[in-house]
């Protein structure tokens, strides 16, 4: 099969088109056949050598694929070789197979491209681990979603309004980004460049706080949002673009009841996934049919020119997701069956 690997830790250009044997299914796999596939920034750390794969999984970057089931080892009830299905993978997205927990993968949603398909599992899953489960977004509460033009940021900014009447907020470095969080659902934007945007946030709180935060910069920004938490506030964090370390007050965290967490989910068990794949099957899958939460595709790319899609990530130029096609089945809406 025709696959990218990463020859060596660097910029794009390590990305190369190679020859790779079909995987085979180990127990409760299936082999997908990759129509397309999803390009994140994990992505991006991996191949700088900042996020290695787990132990066991392929060294082939790719977190999410959509494509049409070609096996399944014994024992596997659904989906079925011939079912068309999304899914989040640990590993091996951009390749023309890959092989997936059968648990983590998820009916295509109706009137869903496979290339449309494929921009769903990485970043819904994330946002609602995050949002979700670890940050305990409540009814009618405030988020603060930092980056919010992301692929993560747009699908928490659009499942916290649908499903939780949420209030919010989202920052992003351009008028064009802070005009596409407010299309998707924001009710404010602001930028973060500003020297000032903590007390714009504090303002549109009319001081009260919010009561979640999900950011991927931390470093010096991590004291800053504690100071923007109200009582029993929840900071995520899924990344630390900006620092690995930062100074807070722990008398601040006890004395206010904060909740500080994070998470990654490449190395959680299939089990874990199985819960927020069924999840989001049951309650965002109809919301995506019906057109209340939508997917941005800002790019599409042949699979061969991966490194041209990960150099818009390097420039920070993405508006919601990328797209690589691994086949000419891509841009075709899969037939829903019973």
């Amino acid at each position: 099969m025709r696959a990218i690997e990463i020859r060596g830790h660097g910029g794009p250009d390590v990305l190369a088109l190679t020859e790779r044997p079909v995987p085979e299914c180990g127990p409760d796999e299936v082999l997908v056949r990759v129509a397309a596939a999803g390009v994140n920034r994990p992505d991006v750390q991996q191949r700088k050598g900042l996020y290695p794969p787990p132990p066991g999984i392929t060294d082939i970057p790719g977190l999410d694929v959509a494509g049409v089931v070609e096996a399944v080892a014994p024992g596997v009830t659904w989906p079925r070789p011939g079912d068309a299905v999304c899914a989040l993978v640990s590993g091996g997205g951009y390749a023309e197979f890959c092989l997936v927990p059968a648990p983590q993968c998820m009916p295509i949603p109706w009137g869903f491209s496979f290339a449309m398909a494929a921009t769903l599992p990485e970043v819904f899953f994330t946002a609602w681990n995050n949002v979700f489960w670890l940050g305990r977004l409540a009814e009618d509460e405030t988020l603060l979603v930092q980056g919010g033009t992301s692929g993560v940021g747009l699908a928490a900014i659009q499942m916290a309004r649908e499903l939780r009447n949420a209030t919010v907020i989202a920052t992003s470095s351009s008028a064009e980004k802070r005009a596409i969080c407010l299309e998707y659902g924001a009710h404010h934007g602001v930028d973060y460049r500003e020297a000032d945007w903590p007390e714009q946030v504090r303002a549109l709180t009319l001081g009260a706080g919010v009561d979640v935060i999900l950011d991927s910069q931390g470093g010096d920004y991590t004291p800053l949002e504690m100071g923007l938490l109200a009582p029993d506030g929840r900071l995520v964090l899924i990344g630390s673009h900006r620092a690995p370390k930062a100074e807070i007050s722990t008398r601040e965290v006890y004395i206010r009841r904060l909740t500080l967490t994070g998470s990654t989910l490449r190395s959680r068990p299939p089990a874990y996934k199985g819960r927020i794949a069924r999840e989001l099957v049951a309650q965002v899958w109809p919301l995506l049919a019906e057109g209340r939460i939508r997917t941005h595709i800002c790019g599409v790319y042949a699979l061969e020119a991966a490194a041209a899609a990960q150099a818009v990530l390097d420039a920070n130029a993405q508006i919601g997701k990328l797209v690589l096609t691994v086949s000419d089945l891509a841009e075709t809406i899969p037939e829903p069956k019973p």
